[in-house]
């Protein structure tokens, strides 16, 4: 794949791929949504996070579900906009995988917000079920048994991150594998003050509200 990247011919569709799956993942679906619903500015919320889970501290789950589908829909639609307009079919894989990565780490940290954005999870649901929809649906089914059983947002959430590349060289992906990996160090990353507060146990739970 890199070697195919690296071609003269190709860096213009690189650098598309990159800006756009950038541009699309930094928009702040969270802090667009809270601001319309009258609900103020979501990262005055809870833990400031711009995120679905963040969103439904404000107790409005319509809110909070229309970013979760908003930001899993902008990883999607990065991933999906590459595979048609890919100028050829080698080129297809390579650049999605790009326009996921940078639409992830658009949604980590866009411009618009002073690069302090959410931590990645709705855009990571999305990203998957467009690149290969039963891992995406596994990690859904891992999050939820997980958040079930423990009520924490964060460790469902970390666990089903983290289940992801198994369930990849289960399905013998192996070709997603260097993606996967890479939004796994970054989710692990941005959730590194949940990491601290579930060791300490003190984490929030889902459901809790903002004070």
């Amino acid at each position: 794949m890199i070697s195919i990247l690296s071609d003269a011919a190709n860096l213009p569709w690189v650098f598309v791929s990159l800006a756009i799956g950038y541009l699309l993942g930094s928009i702040p679906f969270g802090l667009i949504f809270t601001r319309m619903a009258g609900l103020g500015d979501i990262r005055d919320i809870g833990s400031g996070n711009i995120g679905a889970t963040n969103a439904l501290r404000t107790g409005n789950k319509t809110v909070a579900g229309a970013t979760f589908l908003c930001d899993a829909a902008k990883g999607a639609a990065a991933v999906l906009l590459f595979t048609y307009l890919a100028p050829s079919l080698e080129l297809v894989l390579p650049l999605a995988m790009l326009a996921a990565a940078a639409a992830f780490l658009g949604h980590l940290y866009p411009v618009w917000l002073g690069f302090k954005g959410g931590k990645g999870i709705s855009t990571f649901i999305g990203i998957n079920l467009a690149l290969f929809w039963p891992v995406g649906l596994l990690f859904l089914l891992t999050w939820l048994l997980v958040a079930v059983i423990t009520r924490y947002s964060s460790l469902a959430a970390l666990i089903g991150a983290s289940a992801t590349p198994v369930y990849l060289y289960f399905f013998e992906h192996y070709d997603l594998l260097p993606l996967s990996i890479f939004l796994l160090v970054f989710i692990y990353y941005a959730h590194r003050d949940n990491i601290s507060r579930l060791l300490a146990g003190n984490e929030s739970r889902i459901g809790s509200t903002a004070k």
